[in-house]
């Protein structure tokens, strides 16, 4: 087993504040569409470690490292699926030079993205073959000093137990999350109830564990308070986009301010979330915002919906996903409390 810094965070604090998008902050940094970011890991480092080293300079407790698609299935697309180990290593390397340099502790995750392929009985990927391709990434990860796996945005099940069982080959501690971004649901349409119940039962479960990216933030904080109805033991993770995606001057432009990510990582935080960071859209002055916000706003008790959408914006769909109406839920746990 890994470093126990996240266990002693979780344990010590009642909140850590992760980092913010991947994506958009190298697409900043001249990354081309359709480029593998990963490759960066080796062509371009002082990038990746201008990456790391923005994200905790804002104020970040956890940052993830750029090896979201560092498994042999996404790197076939760019001929590179035999560098599946190295380049995963080297983004853990880079991640851990950073942390150790900050002066203060700093969480490496080695972030492991979905396969990209459909899994069986509707697709040709076999549990095998996931757990294989997870766990070659997974090696490359711990190799590089990463103190702890992070499974993100997936959607199907099947993925997220081929990625446990890849954890427990590498005893590791690990975090997971599934993207909600079909109205409440996963794209395979698992439901927030069903990932918890997932995960209660995975023989090597996850430290934490919760949703990610998604369609806006709105929408995640409904997933997670969705999530804790169902009284989770351990503690939720909240990683929402900055707003919602809209084309400006050809480009991908996220809405969301600091201000308004401030808000949500508020929000968050009284949803239930020890966990919080932003994804799609979030940049430095983002997380810079909500850190401030989340050290001098006192929690005001679990939002309702309502108050939700009027700070954040409207939710994207009538329905969560769950089979509960989401104002008798979120009435029964403000009554729990």
């Amino acid at each position: 087993m890994h470093s126990p810094v996240l266990s002693d965070m979780l344990r010590s604090r009642d909140w850590i504040l992760a980092d913010g998008a991947t994506g958009t902050n190298l697409f900043n940094m001249g990354l081309a569409a359709g480029e593998a970011p990963e490759l960066w890991n080796d062509s371009s480092p002082e990038r990746i470690r201008r990456l790391y080293r923005d994200a905790v300079d804002a104020g970040s407790d956890l940052f993830l490292t750029n090896s979201f698609g560092s498994n042999a299935a996404r790197l076939k697309l760019h001929d590179a699926q035999s560098r599946a180990r190295e380049l995963s290593r080297m983004a853990a390397e880079l991640g851990r030079e950073i942390a150790d340099a900050a002066g203060r502790r700093v969480v490496v995750a080695g972030s492991m993205g979905p396969t990209g392929e459909i899994m069986a009985p509707m697709g040709e990927l076999t549990h095998s073959e996931a757990v294989e391709i997870f766990h070659e990434q997974a090696e490359g990860l711990k190799a590089g000093g990463a103190d702890v796996l992070w499974v993100e945005t997936i959607s199907a099940p099947e993925e997220l137990k081929a990625a446990a069982e890849a954890a427990a080959k590498v005893e590791m501690p690990w975090c997971c999350t599934m993207s909600f971004d079909t109205a409440g649901r996963t794209m395979m349409g698992v439901t927030p109830a069903d990932m918890a119940r997932l995960v209660d039962r995975l023989p090597y479960g996850p430290h934490a564990f919760g949703a990610n990216c998604g369609v806006g933030a709105s929408d995640l904080l409904r997933t997670i308070l969705g999530i804790a109805t169902h009284d989770p033991s351990r503690p939720l993770i909240a990683k929402g986009n900055a707003g919602i995606p809209k084309y400006v001057d050809g480009k991908i432009h996220y809405d969301g301010t600091p201000d308004l990510m401030a808000e949500y990582a508020v929000l968050a935080r009284d949803c239930g979330a020890s966990i919080i960071g932003g994804c799609c859209g979030t940049m430095p002055e983002h997380i810079s915002r909500m850190r401030a916000a989340l050290e001098n706003r006192p929690s005001a008790g679990s939002p309702e919906l309502e108050r939700i959408a009027e700070i954040l914006g409207p939710f994207s769909s009538p329905g969560d996903g769950m089979d509960t109406p989401a104002r008798e839920r979120s009435t029964r746990r403000r009554r729990r409390r």
